[in-house]
This record gives C-alpha cells, structure tokens and sequence, in this order.
C-alpha cells in the first residue's frame, strides 16, 4: 500500500511541475523542434552545394581527360590555360573531396608537362585539402614522385612518410615504404634506409614484391657492413 501511495505522490509532484513550468517546457520543446529543423535544412543545403561541387569538379576532369594526350600542343594552349584558371579558382573555394580532386588535376597537368616544382605543390594541396579522404595518401605519393624529379630526395621522403601514415586503405603503401629505403640508401644514409627496408617486411609480410625487395637490399646492407669489417682482421693477419 506504501508503494501506491508513493507513486501517487509522485506522479501529482510531476503534475504539479509540469503545471507550474509548463510554459518554460513549451519553449524549450519549441527550441529543440526549431534546433532540429534548422540542423535538417543545414544539412541538406550543404548536400546539394556538395553535390554541386562534386558535378563542377567532375566536368573539369572530363575537360582534362579530352585535352590531356594532346597537352603539349599549341593548339591546345589556350583551352589549357584557361582550364588551369578555372580549376584553381575551384580548388581555392573547394575543400573535402572535390577540392582535393582538383588540386590532383591541376598536379596532373603539370606532371604531364614536366613542370616538378609546380605538380610537387598541387599534389602536397590536394592532400591537404582531401586529408580525411583516400586521396590523401595518393596525393602525397604523387607529390613525392615530383620531389623525386627535382632530386629533392629530403623532400620525397616527408611526402612518402606521409603517404605511408595516411589513414585507410592506400594500396601503393608498401612501394612508399621501399621508396623510403631506396632514398636513404641513395643519400647514404645506411642505417635509416635499414629501417625503412625493416618496415616494409613487418608491415606487409605478404607483399611478393616490395617485400622481398626490402629483403634484398638489407642482406646488401648487411653483407656489406660485415665486409667492410672484416677487412682490417683480413689486412692483421696477412701482416698487411
């Protein structure tokens, strides 16, 4: 009988609150439903301005693959320069995904016309722009490849790093990995491409090809050092 009683004072306590405050919980149910609408119409028109975004980006591309086996032309020059002027201006104004992807079209462009320094820049904004997308690491290899051209190894080497770390599935990333030793070993920097050699075998155990090519290059290293080594012991016991 306690029991009921105490329900019953409750629910009249509830009662009581609901009538005293009943015009505090209207506005406050009203402010919700009118957050929750302004929230859904946010929402929607920032997916029709991404959308808008991603069919403009989509158009570029589409003017880029029809010019881009004939983009050493002369002919072509004029279309191509004012393709570049319209991709930067999107790419300035874009962020995300369809701005990313136009950075990558104007680094294409450049690459394809063996400009290094300005493909290098394009892809290193791609990747900043796209950071929470797969174009990310792409970017970032690409960028690489242009330092690579400017034998800026240094600078290659951050953009691999780079595209190694790169969150999600990057299937180059293994070949980014080696690269990374290939460019120690070419700056003679022994025991970092080591490591970068190491990295690729634990990381990618069943890659068949960079992965034994990592295997490769540390048994070189490796058989090397202990050569150099034992030259002086070999030197001693001749009575060289």
């Amino acid at each position: 009988m306690s029991n009921a009683n105490e329900q019953v004072n409750i629910n009249e306590a509830l009662n009581g609150f609901v009538q005293k405050n009943r015009k505090a919980i209207v506005i406050i149910i009203g402010f919700i439903a009118l957050a929750a609408a302004v929230f859904i119409a946010v929402v929607s028109v920032m997916d029709v301005f991404r959308k808008r975004a991603i069919d403009r980006m989509e158009e570029l591309n589409r003017r880029y693959e029809t010019l881009r086996f004939d983009i050493n032309e002369a002919s072509k020059e004029a279309d191509l320069a004012e393709l570049l002027r319209e991709l930067n201006e999107f790419a300035e104004k874009n962020s995300g995904y369809a701005g990313g992807q136009a950075w990558a079209i104007i680094g294409s462009i450049h690459a394809d016309k063996k400009e290094w320094a300005e493909a290098e820049k394009a892809y290193a904004s791609a990747a900043k722009a796209a950071a929470k997308t797969y174009l990310a690491p792409v970017s970032y290899f690409n960028a690489a490849a242009a330092a690579e051209e400017q034998e800026n190894f240094a600078g290659a080497v951050e953009f691999y790093t780079k595209a190694v770390a790169g969150s999600g599935i990057f299937p180059a990333a293994a070949r980014a990995q080696f690269a990374i030793g290939r460019l120690q070993e070419a700056q003679e920097n022994r025991e970092a491409a080591l490591e970068a050699y190491r990295g690729v075998v634990a990381g990618w155990p069943s890659d068949t090809v960079w992965t034994n090519l990592a295997w490769s290059r540390i048994i070189f290293l490796e058989g090397h050092e202990k050569a150099v080594e034992d030259v002086p012991a070999a030197d001693e016991e001749s009575g060289l």
